[in-house]
C-alpha cells in the first residue's frame, strides 16, 4: 500500500476547488468519449497551467461523479523523491479509495516522475482513461516528447496572460473603438499597459497590489532557478548559474564567447560548453527565447550574436540593472512573446551597414512579414533610421509586408505609403 498516495487521494475526494478566472485558453474535454492521446499542458511556471486543469475539472464535475475525476500534484512536499513506484500504484490506489477507476486523470508536474512517459503509454494503450498532465519544462513540448509519446499527445501551450486577460483579470474593460478618439480612454490604456509592460502579466503578479508585486516576481524566479534548473539538471555550482542568469536579463544580445569573458572577469571559472548547457536549461525552463538571425547558411546563424527575451517583462523589471525603467526594451519583448505565439518562424536581421530589423517573419523559407518596434517615434532621427532599415530590408528580402510597432501614432508625420503604423492599442 502506498500510504502517501491514499492520503492524497482521501484528501482529493473532499477538497474543494478554488475560484478560476476564465482564459482565452482551454481544454477539451470529451465526456465518456475514449481517447488514443494524453493532452499536455507546458508553460513557464506560473503561467496558470494548475488552474486551467482547475477549470476543466470543475466543468466534468458539473456531469460526472467526484470518483470519476482525480488530480494529483507531483510537487507535493509530501511526495519525496517520487519513484515510477507512485504512478504504478496510482490505478490501483484509486480503485482501493473510490471502489472503481478514474475515468479521467489529471497529473501536476508529472515531468518530475522517472519514466513518466513510459507508463502513460502504457496507460493510453490499456485503459480507458483520459489522461491530463502539466509540466514546466520543455522535455514536454511536442518538439521534445519522449519517443514513446510520438503521436500520442496533444499540446496545450500556456503562455503569461494576453493584454486581453489582463484587462480581464483587473475586471476592467477598454472600448477599442473609443480609444481613437477619446482622450479619457486613451489615458486609461496607456496607464493599464504600462502596468502590464513594467510589472508582465503572470497571473498571480497581476492579482497583486503593487506593493508586493517585485517581492512575488523574486520569490518565483528563485523558485524556477532552485527548481526547474539547478535542481532538475544537478547544478552544483549555484554561483555561476545565478550570475549568468542576471548577465542574461540584462543584455540585448549575447554570444557564448562574451557570457563566458564576463564569468570570468568576475572572478567565476566555468568552461564555454558549460555556459552552453546552462543556456540550454535555462530555455527548457521556458524562462527565456533566443532569437537568431536571419541568414542562408546555419554556421552564420551561430556565429552572430543572438538576440534574448524573457517569457515575462516582470523579471526584466525585477532583476535587471539595465532594462527595470527602458520602456523600448520592456515592449520589444512583449511584442515579441505575442508574435512568437502566433508565428512558426522567426529571425532578427541586420546587414553589414547596420539597417536591422527586430523581427522577420518566414514560411516556408520565405519572408512574409517584418515588424520593427519602436516604444517612442517622436525623435525624427530614431523615426529616419527605423524607417530606413525596413525600407532597405524588405528590399533584400523581396518582402513588402512592412510594419511597425509603436506605443502611439503620430497624426503630424508621415510616413512612406509601404509602411504600415501599428499602435500599442491595435497590437495589443
Amino acid at each position: 500500500m502506498n500510504t502517501i498516495l491514499r492520503t492524497l487521494l482521501y484528501e482529493w475526494k473532499d477538497r474543494k476547488l478554488p475560484k478560476v478566472l476564465a482564459r482565452d485558453t482551454r481544454i477539451d474535454i470529451l465526456p465518456e468519449q475514449k481517447t488514443e492521446n494524453a493532452t499536455v499542458i507546458t508553460g513557464f511556471r506560473r503561467v496558470g497551467k494548475t488552474y486551467l486543469l482547475y477549470g476543466a475539472i470543475e466543468k466534468l464535475l458539473e456531469t460526472q461523479p467526484r470518483e470519476d475525476v482525480v488530480y494529483l500534484n507531483f510537487e507535493d512536499e509530501r511526495i519525496i523523491a517520487p519513484s515510477t513506484g507512485i504512478l504504478t500504484d496510482l490505478i490501483p490506489e484509486t480503485q482501493a479509495v473510490y471502489g472503481r477507476k478514474p475515468k479521467y486523470l489529471f497529473l501536476d508536474e508529472l515531468q518530475l516522475v522517472p519514466n513518466w512517459s513510459k507508463w502513460i503509454r502504457r496507460i493510453l494503450d490499456t485503459e480507458d482513461i483520459q489522461l491530463f498532465i502539466t509540466g514546466s519544462s520543455s522535455k514536454m513540448s511536442s518538439s521534445e516528447l519522449p519517443t514513446e509519446l510520438r503521436g500520442r499527445a496533444w499540446e496545450v501551450k500556456v503562455s503569461p496572460l494576453t493584454f486581453h486577460e489582463f484587462l480581464r483579470f483587473k475586471k476592467l474593460y477598454l472600448d477599442p473603438e473609443k480609444m481613437a478618439f477619446v482622450k479619457e480612454e486613451t489615458a486609461r490604456f496607456r496607464f493599464l499597459f504600462d502596468e502590464y509592460l513594467t510589472f508582465g502579466a503572470l497571473p498571480a503578479v497581476v492579482l497583486t497590489s503593487f506593493e508586493k508585486k517585485q517581492e512575488l516576481l523574486q520569490s518565483y524566479f528563485q523558485t524556477v532557478v532552485q527548481k526547474d534548473i539547478s535542481e532538475r539538471y544537478k547544478i552544483e555550482n549555484d554561483t555561476a548559474l545565478k550570475t549568468l542568469l542576471k548577465l542574461l536579463l540584462n543584455s540585448s544580445y549575447i554570444t557564448i564567447s562574451k557570457l563566458h569573458n564576463s564569468l570570468k572577469s568576475m572572478g567565476i571559472p566555468v568552461g564555454k560548453s558549460t555556459v552552453d548547457n546552462y543556456i540550454s536549461y535555462i530555455e527548457s525552463s521556458y524562462f527565456m527565447n533566443e532569437l537568431y538571425i536571419h541568414t542562408p547558411a546555419v554556421i552564420n546563424q551561430l556565429q552572430y550574436p543572438r538576440k534574448v527575451y524573457f517569457i515575462d517583462t516582470g523579471f526584466m523589471t525585477a532583476l535587471s540593472t539595465k532594462f527595470s525603467k527602458n520602456m523600448g526594451r520592456l515592449f520589444e519583448n512583449t511584442v515579441f512573446q505575442k508574435l512568437s505565439r502566433e508565428m512558426e518562424t522567426m529571425y532578427y536581421f541586420k546587414d553589414d551597414k547596420g539597417n536591422e530589423v527586430d523581427f522577420a517573419v518566414l514560411k516556408d523559407g520565405k519572408c512574409i512579414a517584418l515588424y520593427q518596434v519602436c516604444f517612442d517615434l517622436s525623435d525624427e532621427e530614431t523615426r529616419q533610421r527605423e524607417v530606413k532599415s525596413l525600407i532597405k530590408t524588405g528590399a533584400v528580402l523581396n518582402c513588402r509586408n512592412l510594419n511597425i510597432i509603436t506605443a502611439e501614432s503620430i497624426d503630424t508625420v508621415k510616413f512612406p505609403e509601404e509602411i504600415k503604423i501599428i499602435t500599442a492599442g491595435e497590437f495589443f
